[in-house]
């Protein structure tokens, strides 16, 4: 069986369906509220957390939550990012990056160490000044006690990362 179609009605199909898609405009799955912005500026954050005697130093920590966060928003968002004077600004500072013993055997050695990780986070946005905020944004990554940090530490920071950059996307931008 053999289906013929004329060239004019396909190209009608195709103009429809092209027409359609414009329609619908920039349709936005994370449910992001940009409003009027037209970009945002995702400023350095220092690494203030191995001033603290209890924390653990972690070189390239401060540049690599820089950039994850500056790539979610990237990614969710039809914003351009910019080095100043962005519609919206995020800046702040890691205040908090340490281990802990969380469980113990009977034993009494641990079984189960805690990387935490928090973040203080200041966003301003330039289109609507009602929705800035300072706030402190926490996760952690639990990992056995027999195995080093540096062993887990990738999976850690992407685990970490994701959910705190994820947590800031929704407090600034979200509209749920």
């Amino acid at each position: 069986m053999k289906i013929l179609v004329s060239k004019n009605s396909l190209k009608v199909g195709l103009f429809a369906l092209a027409l359609s898609f414009y329609g619908c405009g920039a349709y936005n799955f994370s449910g992001a509220d940009i409003g009027t912005a037209q970009s945002f500026q995702v400023n350095f954050f220092q690494n203030y957390a191995d001033q603290s005697p209890s924390s653990t130093i972690e070189p390239g920590l401060d540049r690599d939550f820089t950039l994850a966060l500056q790539d979610l928003i990237n990614n969710l968002t039809s914003l351009s990012l910019t080095g100043s004077n962005g519609d919206l600004l995020y800046e702040g500072e890691i205040v908090e990056y340490r281990v802990t013993p969380m469980t113990a055997t009977s034993d009494q050695l641990t079984a189960q160490n805690r990387l935490t990780m928090s973040v203080n986070v200041r966003f301003f946005n330039k289109t609507k000044e009602d929705a800035d905020f300072e706030r402190r944004f926490s996760f952690f990554f639990d990992f056995d006690a027999a195995a080093a940090l540096n062993s887990v530490q990738s999976a850690a920071h992407e685990e970490i990362f994701e959910r705190i950059t994820q947590d800031i996307f929704n407090a600034s931008l979200g509209n749920w």
